[in-house]
């Protein structure tokens, strides 16, 4: 425990997601030995993050702007829309360069342990963009993990009447895996999602 100030700044770290004790105590202490200038830029960017950036009105992807620069991106098209988890997800996507659709954020995945229903994500604001009609393919790209298959399955069961095609992102083994250390569910993913060559 230390005093006032940097026990404050250690406890505020520490709130963030993926830092641990020591971890925001070694931050603390590296901004501590810091030039002032460093922790002034850093000061700075957190202030403007906090004052500038939004979420799209459309898809609710980070913006600077009322809408992001993919939903404001005339090449992209409009018939197909990638459902994510969280605005991260949209830029492991996008560094793929294989998808030029549109994007719709839901702000997470539903998880009864954790209180967060459908009601709790954008599903609302989805469903209003599927209405029109310009929609013809949903992509769901949920984390292949038991709040994202139940997200996954629930929205496939959501838009089902709407007579859209619907396909989830395949899921198996990672290129310079080994077979031997592939756990069941992932090895019966990949046996499930093979294709012809």
């Amino acid at each position: 425990m230390y005093e006032g100030a940097v026990q404050d700044l250690i406890d505020e770290l520490g709130r963030l997601p993926g830092v641990g004790p020591k971890s925001a105590q070694r931050i603390a202490f590296h901004l501590l030995a810091a030039d002032a200038a460093d922790v002034g830029r850093l000061v700075a960017s957190l202030q403007r993050v906090q004052a500038e950036v939004r979420f799209c009105s459309i898809c609710f992807n980070v913006a600077e702007a009322e809408q992001c620069r993919i939903c404001r991106d005339p090449r992209r098209t409009l018939d197909v829309i990638c459902v994510v988890e969280e605005p991260k997800d949209v830029v492991a996507i996008e560094r793929t360069r294989e998808f030029r659709g549109r994007y719709h954020v839901l702000g997470g995945a539903i998880s009864p342990i954790e209180g967060i229903g459908p009601d709790d994500l954008k599903v609302k604001e989805l469903m209003s963009r599927l209405m029109d009609g310009s929609v013809t393919e949903l992509i769901i790209a949920t984390d292949p993990n038991l709040e994202g298959e139940a997200t996954a399955a629930y929205l496939a069961r959501l838009v089902s009447p709407m007579g859209l095609a619907v396909s989830r992102l395949a899921s198996g083994l990672p290129v310079g895996g080994d077979l031997e250390y592939a756990d069941e569910v992932t090895l019966g993913r990949a046996f499930e999602g093979r294709r012809r060559i």
